[in-house]
């Protein structure tokens, strides 16, 4: 089973208009300081719940400093 970080590298590499490198989803990148569009990350965010099974909203969003956040939440929180 792929881990949280590749599947969320997929979600981000599918659905966000953002630079990754490699194999490897970069745990520091912050989608604002990216520039993706307030519109994109609220239909990300529904992306993301709707993947791992969790409750993560917008707001939410606005919490995490970086992916490295999501990744921790979405692990704290999966079912």
């Amino acid at each position: 089973m792929a881990t949280t970080e590749e599947r969320l590298r997929k979600l981000v590499h599918d659905n966000l208009d953002v630079e990754q490198s490699g194999e490897t989803l970069d745990l520091t990148l912050n989608f604002a300081a990216a520039g993706v569009p307030s519109a994109q990350v609220v239909a990300f965010a529904k992306l993301v719940a709707d993947e791992f099974g969790i409750t993560v909203g917008p707001d939410d969003f606005a919490g995490f400093n970086n992916v490295g956040d999501l990744v921790a939440h979405i692990n704290a929180n999966a079912a």
